[in-house]
């Protein structure tokens, strides 16, 4: 896409960009966000493999492209963040409200899983080997065993008599064999009761010695004070690389967008030399079409092109614009890892990966245990996750500042004033952060993740964004500003997607998943929330910011003129 520039002239002492060089690295930075490499993989496995690159191509053309020139475009033309947005048609400043309250959630609760990569990274530099490996930590329990050893049973029954039955089918054997590792022969000897009910010390490592996680959410427990250590650390990070603006922030970026490429590919060249990457690749890519049928797929794959291009949430609007391939590719490499994984463990991919955090968490240090020089590659792994998690963290960051400070200049013309206002509320997003870092945090951590930046409230926002353009401002002057900043009429195809397409899919999946909807489990704890632990979602839903903005006074007469245009 032709990045479109204009002057900043509206806006006194906004800070710009030292050069481009500068600019396209953070979009780079951005691009290949933590959400890539670890939400999409999973996302797309759990949807029908390959079948789930249909939908996510589909929203990908009708809705990620439009919005992505129509957030870049608007936000260059009026040089403001995302409140400022929102001076061209005031009716709708809610959405811009929405966005930054969605923005203030996600920077509190993403920067999480850095404290988490912090912990592992940790843990991997300071022992003799990692200690996710063996079952000899304090941490560990009579159950811990590697899911890679072939463990000798004491039992003298055999599988027939562990099922019951004189025939042996092969059902048995792959029935026995999910429930427990134990060998390559037909005559096995069957494990007792308690050696079925062995947990992996990768399993260990991150419930026991990294959660320490409670029976749920009624059970917060004490603070992890290792974890509330390092999510201190990673706040004074990204502190320190955003609070002079762009011209700082455009410096770190050149370490920080570089690494995680070359680590990928590093990691992508490794895991295709090992046994069994096909299996996990046939896996990640083989279509299930039936899943098609499902909302969730489509609700999963329109909202991921969403997270991905940053869409909604100021980012776009205060970087300028970026490209991104990089979602596809973290799944080449995730897979040809899990699929390796699977078959030392004599394993189906699907019972080898995991969902959510797992997939970073679980799946990947168990990968890493079967690779030489298993600290190195640890450091390294764990280092990348850093360093994607922080580009996507300050972007984030500078995407919420941004619109703030533009709304209060004021801010801007004090002397240390961005730093100060940038010090404060990263100090109040790291105490509000603490009830994640509990004994009971993954739970609170899982609610932000459903609600506080979710999916449905993303396509709710990005509706009325499109309407905000195409109907309240009108579609014409549009262009007419478009053209005025890049000197032609953009195609007729954008017209048509801004005015009709764009909206109609945000409206129609979001429907169409409404109609399915599921509250929040987590499968992994088998774990189902009270009713009040839903009803917490009440306190971040950016919807009531919309609704209030547009029941002022001011703004409910531009309602009346706007419906009887």
């Amino acid at each position: 896409f032709q990045v479109i520039m204009v002057e900043a002239a509206a806006v006194a002492e906004r800070e710009q960009w030292s050069s481009w060089a500068d600019f396209i690295m953070s979009c780079i930075g951005y691009a290949i966000g933590l959400g890539n490499v670890w939400r999409f993989p999973y996302l797309c496995y759990q949807n029908g493999g390959g079948a789930f690159l249909i939908p996510y191509c589909i929203s990908l053309v009708f809705c990620g492209a439009p919005l992505f020139i129509l957030e870049t475009s608007w936000g260059q033309l009026l040089s403001v963040g995302g409140l400022g947005m929102f001076k061209i048609c005031p009716i709708f400043k809610g959405v811009g409200i929405a966005a930054a309250v969605m923005a203030f959630w996600l920077n509190i609760y993403y920067i999480v899983v850095l404290s988490w990569a912090a912990t592992y990274l940790y843990n991997s530099f300071t022992m003799s080997d990692v200690p996710w490996k063996n079952c000899d930590h304090e941490w560990n329990t009579p159950n811990c065993r590697s899911e890679y050893i072939k463990i000798p049973c004491d039992s003298n029954r055999t599988i027939a008599d562990f099922f019951n039955v004189k025939v042996l089918t092969h059902d048995h054997i792959h029935e026995y064999k999910k429930q427990f590792f134990v060998g390559d022969k037909i005559n096995w000897t069957v494990c007792s009761t308690a050696d079925l009910s062995v947990v992996s010390p990768v399993k260990e490592f991150w419930n026991h010695r990294v959660l320490g996680i409670s029976a749920g959410l009624d059970s917060p427990g004490g603070i992890r004070w290792d974890l509330a250590f390092f999510l201190l650390l990673v706040w004074i990070v990204c502190y320190l690389c955003i609070f002079k603006g762009v011209k700082w922030t455009g410096k770190v970026v050149y370490l920080t967008a570089s690494f995680p490429y070359m680590m990928l590919f590093c990691l992508l060249i490794r895991g295709l030399t090992l046994e069994g990457a096909g299996v996990g690749l046939e896996f990640y890519l083989k279509p299930d079409f039936s899943k098609l049928l499902e909302s969730k797929v489509w609700v999963d794959a329109v909202t991921q092109v969403f997270f991905s291009y940053g869409l909604g949430l100021g980012a776009l609007v205060a970087l300028g614009s970026y490209n991104n391939g990089t979602s596809v590719f973290a799944g080449f490499v995730i897979f040809s890892f899990i699929g390796f994984m699977a078959t030392q463990q004599e394993k189906s991919v699907a019972e080898v990966a995991q969902a959510g955090p797992g997939l970073l968490f679980l799946a990947y240090p168990s990968g890493i245990l079967q690779l030489p020089y298993t600290q190195f590659w640890s450091v390294l792994f764990f280092l990348m996750v850093l360093f994607l998690g922080v580009d996507s963290q300050f972007c984030t960051m500078e995407g919420f500042f941004t619109a703030i400070i533009d709304e209060f200049p004021q801010i801007r013309r004090k002397k240390y004033g961005r730093e100060i206002f940038v010090g404060v509320i990263c100090i109040i997003s790291y105490l509000i952060g603490l009830t994640t870092v509990t004994e009971g945090g993954f739970y609170v951590f899982q609610l932000f993740d459903f609600y506080a930046a979710s999916g449905w409230a993303l396509l709710w926002l990005l509706f009325f964004e499109c309407i905000a353009i195409s109907w309240s401002l009108g579609i014409d002057r549009w262009y007419e500003h478009m053209k005025s900043m890049i000197g032609y009429y953009p195609s007729g195809w954008w017209k048509f997607c801004w005015v009709f397409a764009t909206p109609s899919v945000c409206f129609g999946v979001l429907l169409f998943g409404l109609i399915k909807y599921q509250p929040l489990r987590i499968d992994a704890y088998n774990y189902d929330y009270p009713v009040w632990g839903h009803k917490i979602k009440l306190l971040c839903r950016p919807d009531i910011e919309i609704k209030c903005a547009m029941e002022n006074a001011e703004n409910m007469e531009l309602v009346e003129d706007f419906t009887r245009t």
